[in-house]
């Protein structure tokens, strides 16, 4: 199966070479530094794409095989992006905090989400029994575990691979993956620890253009590695049941000149 499209076109485009400002940097991403303007580095993408394209490969693989992706990305910039690609994909998200011990901790997690389960079925069923301040009570109950937890309420247990935006951010997310053994793929901006994941990938973490990107391209290689597990398993899919990847990312493509990375587009975050 082929993997989803991209260039470094794109990545220029969505700003993803932009890294922070020179002296917020992590010595250890130095060797992905092209250089830097402005006391802004530049992050050198003719490595990104390499390791980007490796990175969708392990995506497409865990899928295939019947695995479980997790999306986290708890910024504001990322939140949004991280929750449409991860339904769109049918995996797995957190979007909001993260909660402490949520994959080291799974069997105190699986209880909230069991609760969170009880209170959908009791509001659903018109909260028989209960008076309209008990409704009200649950009802911010389960806003509020859904929003932790909502994106992991079917997931039945640990994944099997993780995607991350911002590792510094997420480090206590990422510390639980590797204690599991869970690989994780991550964007790597030029303030973060590259040797903390098993995937990085050096790009801009702040620009919302350069995040949808990145989550588009994840969720495409699930589905990719989704449809070849369908068809090892026999099943003929057609081709009218989902466009192809490649059409689909080639649709999102930003049109207009490329410029250099020192003097491309703005708009990154410092």
């Amino acid at each position: 199966m082929a993997l989803p499209e991209f260039s470094m076109r794109q990545l220029l485009e969505a700003g993803a070479h932009f890294g922070h400002q020179t002296h917020r940097w992590n010595p250890k991403m130095d060797r992905y530094i092209f250089g830097e303007k402005a006391n802004i580095h530049i992050l050198d993408l003719s490595q990104t794409v390499p390791l980007l394209h490796q990175a969708l490969l392990k995506v497409r693989d865990v899928a295939a095989g019947g695995g479980r992706v997790l999306f986290v990305g708890t910024k504001r910039q990322a939140a949004d992006h991280i929750k449409s690609a991860a339904q769109r994909s049918a995996q797995y998200y957190i979007n909001q905090r993260w909660l402490g011990g949520t994959l080291t901790n799974w069997q105190t997690v699986s209880k909230s989400i069991a609760r969170l389960r009880e209170t959908e079925t009791i509001i659903q069923g018109g909260g028989v029994g209960l008076t309209k301040r008990e409704v009200l009570n649950l009802q911010r109950e389960r806003d509020k575990l859904d929003r932790s937890l909502g994106g992991i309420a079917s997931m039945g247990g640990v994944p099997d691979l993780m995607f991350v935006i911002d590792t510094n951010k997420e480090a206590i997310a990422i510390q639980e993956a590797k204690k599991l053994g869970i690989p994780v793929v991550a964007i790597v901006d030029s303030n973060c620890d590259p040797d903390a994941v098993t995937y990085p990938i050096p790009g801009n973490d702040d620009a919302a253009r350069a995040i949808q990107l990145y989550c588009d391209l994840i969720a495409d290689a699930v589905l990719d590695g989704l449809t070849e597990g369908q068809v090892r398993g026999g099943k003929d899919i057609g081709a009218s049941e989902r466009p192809p990847v490649e059409a689909a990312v080639r649709e999102r493509a930003p049109s207009g000149p490329v410029e250099s990375p020192i003097d491309g587009p703005t708009g990154a975050s410092y």
